[in-house]
């Protein structure tokens, strides 16, 4: 059966204003979607910004902290998924808490698969 990544990006200024109990809350409900019988891997990123390695023309490629771009949204996880379909995988993504919390959810096809 075909994979998908679902790419989860959010701005991490969403969680600020969550009570312990909501963030307890929030949590159980992402731990809750790791074990859905679909989902065959999930990781959590750590809080930095990473690296960003960039070709440069004619010289060494150029290493530089953070993809930053022109959003806050920030790249804050991932789960593969079996799916029969991108509708089949968008579906399922439709039910991750990410969107609850103001996140968003990007479907990726695993090439190969």
């Amino acid at each position: 059966m075909p994979l998908y990544m679902l790419l989860l990006h959010g701005d991490p200024a969403n969680w600020m204003n969550q009570s312990p109990e909501e963030m307890q809350k929030a949590i159980e409900k992402y731990f809750a979607w790791t074990k859905k019988p679909f989902t065959k891997d999930s990781h959590r990123l750590a809080d930095d910004p990473g690296r960003v390695i960039r070709p440069v023309k004619g010289g060494r490629p150029r290493v530089t902290d953070g993809p930053y771009s022109e959003t806050k949204e920030i790249l804050g996880g991932y789960y593969t998924i079996e799916a029969a379909s991108y509708d089949e995988a968008v579906k399922l993504a439709l039910e991750h808490p990410q969107l609850e919390y103001g996140g968003t959810v990007e479907v990726r096809h695993v090439w190969g698969t």
